[in-house]
């Protein structure tokens, strides 16, 4: 899935500032953890406040596990899970779950790739068996044929979502500039068509056969169920898949350093122009992570936000503009895009940004600002902690990327922990560096392209 467009649940908490010192304490997610003789982990909490249970499985792969010349394997096993295993026939999934009263879906990251269901209390046993099915049995029924069917499929993903929406194409644009062609994240998770269309029967095969065991996966079960009836589930369901093969190491890359500012220019069918600035900065949970994040809340979060009220509320040049620090395992980096009005111009909108830019590098945010973006997040953590569905998810990521179910608490400290001076460190520290500007232009207006000098070429 293109990146940014399905982020999932987890990202979203993570990138939520903490509760301030005199607000509500953030509450503890209760939990039970254990894992199966075969390598699976399973996670457990109760919530019987609707009688509903979310099913949630991640398997630690994404695109980031990938290969030079073979991306694209993770997304198109989001697809090709869903197309029948040895005990369930092409479609049935779904209607199962659907007869059921039950929804289920999907989502790939660089980092993960995480499938769920959400049914009636009733319906455990169902959600907990088809999930197993393909965990244990899709190998057997995966042919060619299934293959080249979700090769198609992903390719009109693609089309649809990427090549054929307006500013589609930049992010993987943006991601081979900002990283070195061997860096995991220098492709885009729905990889490439020349990629999706090179692989063989043999190449999806074994990618499936090394990352979709239960050693590399976590079952999470929330929600309105009896502990005891669900291990016995799970054990009955799960414990005699075999334990996958030792997992690859994921590649350790040095932290991204630009040598210089590069300016780049992308036509596209287009009505206005994009610019999209992008600096190198921390992996998920870096020490500067959670203030990096609130420096971009500051700057386009809402309509008080800085450069929001400035640009499109109070001098109307542009249409939109946003920022966010997108933090993943290996790396990260903060981007801002900017929009313009109709017969305005990104140089002369780029003489206001690096104007806002310098603010916060100069002198710390306001008080207000900083207690506005940590109540606006704490709000939003609050709410997504009342799903069942979404804590699942929560306790998937946090399992996976802190190494443990049990840090809501940390994570909502260390934004409690943001200063107006961390606000200011990073401003200076990662907004001095060197960048990435790509231009998105309308086909042949390469002279709108935002160069070094702020103009055109």
């Amino acid at each position: 899935m293109k990146r940014g467009l399905f982020i999932s649940i987890c990202y979203l908490l993570l990138s939520i500032p903490g509760v301030e010192a005199k607000g509500q304490a953030v509450p503890k997610i209760r939990f039970e953890k254990y894992t199966l003789p075969n390598g699976l982990e399973v996670i457990l909490h109760e919530d019987h406040s609707t009688p509903i249970v979310a099913v949630n499985t991640w398997y630690h792969v994404g695109s980031g596990d990938e290969k030079v010349g073979r991306t694209g394997f993770a997304h198109l096993f989001e697809h090709i899970m869903f197309m029948g295993s040895e005990h369930v026939p092409v479609g049935m999934f779904d209607k199962e779950l659907e007869a059921a009263g039950g929804d289920n879906n999907g989502s790939t990251t660089e980092d993960r790739t995480e499938y769920h269901e959400v049914v009636p209390s009733n319906a455990l046993p169902l959600a907990l068996w088809l999930d197993s099915d393909r965990m244990g049995f899709l190998l057997p029924t995966m042919d060619l044929p299934k293959v080249d069917l979700q090769r198609d499929v992903v390719k009109n993903e693609r089309r649809q979502r990427v090549d054929n929406v307006p500013y589609g194409r930049s992010e993987e644009v943006i991601l081979a500039a900002l990283y070195p062609k061997s860096h995991p994240y220098s492709w885009p998770v729905i990889g490439s068509m020349a990629d999706l269309s090179a692989a063989s029967l043999d190449d999806v095969k074994n990618f499936f056969r090394t990352y979709y065991a239960p050693n590399n996966a976590t079952l999470t079960i929330a929600g309105d169920f009896d502990p005891v009836k669900a291990k016995t589930l799970v054990r009955q369901y799960f414990g005699d898949i075999p334990r996958g093969p030792a997992i690859p190491p994921r590649p350790k890359v040095p932290a991204v350093v630009l040598p210089k500012d590069t300016f780049l220019v992308m036509e596209d069918r287009v009505q206005l122009p994009r610019t999209f600035y992008n600096w190198p900065t921390v992996k998920l949970f870096a020490s500067d992570d959670a203030a990096v994040d609130v420096l971009t809340a500051v700057l386009t979060s809402g309509k008080n936000s800085r450069l929001y009220k400035k640009l499109v509320y109070d001098m109307q040049v542009a249409q939109d503009v946003r920022a966010s620090q997108q933090s993943s395992k290996l790396a990260g980096y903060f981007q801002i895009d900017v929009t313009p009005k109709p017969g305005q111009t990104l140089a002369s909108i780029d003489k206001v940004i690096q104007e806002e830019l310098k603010r916060p590098m100069a002198e710390p945010i306001t008080k207000r600002e900083l207690a506005r973006v940590q109540n606006s997040f704490r709000s939003s953590f609050l709410n997504r902690m009342a799903s069942v569905q979404n804590k699942a998810d929560i306790l998937n990521s946090y399992n996976y990327l802190a190494g443990t179910p049990d840090y809501v608490q940390q994570d909502a400290a260390r934004y409690d922990r943001v200063t107006q001076a961390d606000v200011l460190r990073v401003a200076r520290t990662y907004l001095g560096r060197p960048k990435v500007v790509l231009t998105v232009v309308p086909e042949g207006k390469r002279e709108m392209m935002l160069t070094a000098a702020g103009g055109a070429q």
